[in-house]
Formats: C-alpha cells, sequence, structure tokens
C-alpha cells in the first residue's frame, strides 16, 4: 500500500516506515519562534541546561507580534531574544521583517522538510511540501537543542477540488467553507491533504492562505504536492537547488476523502466567535463594520494587496469604516510599493501598519473598542481575539474586506467586479 504525504516525509525522517498511528522520531530541518512563544522556549532551553543548539542556521527567531513593541515587558522580552541569538548564532529577524510564516516561506521551508514552529500557524509552510506543524513552547525548545522530536504519524484527509473558482471568489473562500463543512474540530490531529484540478493551479500564494488554516479545523499539517509551482517559485526565491518533486502514492490510505466543486463556491465569511460560523458574504449584507484589517500569515501577500487595491482604486473607504493594511514582510511591502498599490490603498483611506502582525492578535495597531466589528483577513475570530473580548470579528477574503471597507458592511465582492 502506497503512502500520504505525512507517511512520507515522516518515514523518510524517522528512517521507519511510518504509517498513520505510529510513533516516530523525527529529525527536525528548520525550527522556529515568535516573539509571543519566544522568551518561553529560551527560559526552558536554559533552564534545562543546554547552551548549544543543535542546528544553529536551521534555528530562527521572529520579532513580529509586537512589531514595534507597544510595552516595556515586550521590549524586554526583544532585547532578551536578541541577546540569545547573538549567544548561541540563530538566526534573527528584526522588527519590521514580517511574520514568521511568510518569512519561513520566503527564505527558508523547503520540500520534504520537518518544520516546527512555537506557533499553531506553522502549518503555513505545508504549502511548498513540508511537514509543517506548531508546538508547545516546551518542546519547541527540545527541538531547538537536539534537532529532533517525537510525532505520532497523523491520519490524513484528502481534500480534492475541481473546477475552477467563479468571480470574486478565492482560495480564502474555499478554506473558510471547507472549515465551515467539517467544523473547527473536524480535522483534529489530522494532515488535510490537498489535490485536484484546482489545487494543480493554485499560486503558492493562495496554497499558503489554504496550508495557513488547516489548523483551524484541528488539522495537525496541511499538505500540498510540490510541483512545477513549487520549482518556479523556489527558484524566484532563489533556492531552486532546493527543490524536489513529492507526492502522496495513488494508492495511498486516506480516513475520509472531502471532494467540492470550486465552480459552486461563493464569497464566504466566518462570524463571531468560530472559524466554522460560515455564512455567505451576501447573506451578511447590513453588517455594519468599523474597522477592515486587511493582512496577516493568512492574506498579506502581495497578490492579496494587489486585489484589495484593484476594488480600491479610484474609491474611498466609508467614512465609519477604518481600513488598516499590514503587509507579511518587507518584501511584500516594497512590491507593493513598487506596483503602486499603497498608492492605491492610501489614497482610499487606509493606514499602512509596519509588516508584521499588527492587529491580528490584539496587541497593537488596530484593538477594537467595546461592541464594534471588524472585518479581518486573519485566520481566527475568537472571542477576543483582537484585543477587546466585547468586539466582533468576521473572517473573509481580501476582496470581500475590500469591498466592505468602500461600503461600510459586509460586502460581496462581485458587486464591484
Amino acid at each position: 500500500m502506497g503512502k500520504t504525504l505525512a507517511e512520507k516525509i515522516l518515514s523518510e525522517k524517522s528512517g521507519t516506515e511510518a504509517r498513520a498511528g505510529d510513533i516516530v522520531v523525527a529529525q527536525v530541518d528548520l525550527v522556529f519562534v515568535q516573539d509571543g512563544t519566544g522568551p518561553l522556549a529560551v527560559r526552558q532551553f536554559e533552564a534545562s541546561g543546554f547552551e548549544n543548539l543543535a542546528k544553529p542556521t536551521r534555528t530562527a527567531i521572529f520579532l513580529d507580534h509586537a512589531a514595534p513593541s507597544p510595552a516595556r515587558e515586550l521590549s524586554n522580552d526583544h532585547t532578551m531574544l536578541r541577546s540569545f541569538a547573538k549567544k548561541t548564532g540563530v538566526r534573527l529577524f528584526e522588527v519590521g521583517e514580517g511574520v514568521c510564516h511568510q518569512l519561513v516561506a520566503e527564505s527558508l521551508a523547503n520540500p520534504g522538510e520537518v518544520i516546527l514552529g512555537a506557533d499553531s500557524h506553522t502549518t503555513t509552510a505545508g504549502a511548498l511540501g513540508a511537514f509543517a506543524t506548531g508546538m508547545g513552547s516546551t518542546d519547541t525548545a527540545m527541538a531547538m537543542a537536539l534537532g529532533k522530536t517525537w510525532l505520532r504519524v497523523p491520519e490524513s484527509f484528502r481534500v480534492v477540488v475541481e473546477g475552477h473558482f467563479g468571480k470574486g471568489v478565492y482560495a480564502k473562500d474555499l478554506v473558510l467553507h471547507l472549515i465551515g463543512l467539517i467544523g473547527a474540530d473536524g480535522a483534529t490531529y489530522k494532515a488535510l491533504e490537498f489535490g485536484g484540478e484546482t489545487v494543480s493551479l493554485m499560486s503558492i500564494s493562495e496554497r499558503l492562505t489554504i496550508a495557513n488554516m488547516a489548523v483551524e479545523a484541528g488539522g495537525k499539517a496541511g499538505l500540498f504536492p510540490s510541483d512545477n509551482i513549487t520549482k518556479e517559485y523556489l527558484v524566484a526565491q532563489g533556492r531552486g537547488d532546493k527543490y524536489r518533486r513529492l507526492e502522496a502514492d495513488a494508492d495511498a490510505a486516506y480516513e475520509r476523502t472531502i471532494k467540492i466543486n470550486a465552480a459552486a463556491l461563493e464569497p464566504t465569511v466566518s462570524k463571531p466567535h468560530t472559524v466554522d460560523n460560515t455564512a455567505l458574504a451576501r447573506e451578511l449584507r447590513g453588517t455594519k463594520i468599523q474597522q477592515v484589517f486587511i493582512g496577516t500569515c493568512t492574506n498579506g501577500r502581495f497578490e492579496d494587496l494587489a486585489i484589495a487595491a484593484s476594488l480600491l482604486k479610484g474609491r474611498k473607504r466609508h467614512p465609519d469604516t477604518r481600513l488598516i493594511i499590514a503587509p507579511a514582510s518587507r518584501k511584500v511591502l516594497l512590491d507593493a510599493i513598487e506596483a503602486g498599490y499603497i498608492q492605491t490603498l492610501l489614497e482610499a483611506g487606509a493606514v499602512i501598519d509596519p509588516a508584521g502582525c499588527a492587529a491580528c492578535v490584539g496587541i497593537h495597531q488596530g484593538v477594537l473598542g467595546d461592541g464594534e466589528n471588524c472585518l479581518s483577513t486573519a485566520n481566527r475570530n475568537f472571542h477576543g481575539r483582537m484585543g477587546n473580548p466585547n468586539s466582533f470579528v468576521y473572517l473573509a477574503s481580501p476582496a470581500t474586506a475590500a469591498a466592505s471597507a468602500i461600503t461600510g458592511e459586509i460586502t460581496d465582492p462581485r458587486e464591484y467586479l
């Protein structure tokens, strides 16, 4: 019997014939933390008596969640992480360079690797054919020290998407539809493996959006095959030598197969306070929005800003609706400036935050007021997610977000396309 992508990668990295349900000890190719989880990981690393990293050049720290720091305590955490990086040789990505998951995709992740991050959305790198998953700070600290970790090989769900997206429908709508279909715990500790005609044509940007949100259905990993699109991306990022073709075997065994017709999808929104609480954007017309946030590791890429700018060009945000833009990385910001998208967004009334997480986690740069609604392109809308438990967060694509910024209420973007 053949193997799924998860079984193939974990077999190779553990030196065993790994099958779903097996416990393996796998070599870790890349491990990283960010400024929210990093301080605990560093303290655990040091408290365990370790001084040296197993793979300093394949260990990374990202200062992205509080960037720039809005508080003395967070500034002190940054100081500690910078000191640790100098002492151990770990790669440090400074304030303003971008969100960890975007930077991992741009600079670090490769097909067939095992990637661990002290952040649940580490699954993002699965778009490049890596087994990427989030772990707690203590487990991540041990991986930093030992270069390996133990894992239970997950069962896999095969998600087959066929057909072409209609006007105004994007990868974000697909993944919100999927989570609404199977539930926020519908794929707990499963590997979501994506395939089909639609997936084979998707850009890496689209794949990153979907892999990023696999964890919102409980997934341990969100995996895409490594194909010619992966190769083109890696070549463009300067690491074409890291490309390898990787796909599941034709006779691999899946616990469940889910089939989705892309042509039948419509712009979709997650309503407060769970990601699987989905509805069609057109059904929510009239829901007033006080803030629109376009960015994050889910939808802060160049292609996302291009979509938002195309809808907002020549238009203005609604006077009662704030519009905040946070590019996912410095490269995204520079490319968007060169393409004229930042000027278009500024002319539409947007505020441009530094490259980083910004308002997503509710630390700064967009905390909501009591009773306010925000339509965000992020991946989570939990109670209090954006810093105020008395506010409400809706999730949608950049197109739906941009259209809603124009009208001041949740709006189907097809009205503007």
